[in-house]
């Protein structure tokens, strides 16, 4: 049985390609490898990164409770 590798595993799993916060994970994937995996000198895109998932998953939240039967 063949399944298609651009799938996701589940229909409500988003994919990170489709995330808002890609931008910024993408730049703090880069600054690993031009530092050579060195953490330390990317901890401020980490940051960046941290913050916009944290915005996304609030908006996120904010939207379901809305939506919710039981509020």
């Amino acid at each position: 049985m063949a399944t298609q590798a651009s799938s996701p595993p589940y229909p409500s799993a988003a994919r990170i390609s489709d995330s808002p916060c890609f931008p910024q994970y993408s730049a703090s994937l880069k600054c690993l490898e031009e530092n050579h995996l060195d953490k330390s000198k990317c901890q401020e895109h980490f940051d960046i990164y941290k913050e916009c998932k944290k915005k996304e998953r609030e908006a996120r939240l904010e939207r379901n409770k809305s939506r919710s039967l039981f509020s």
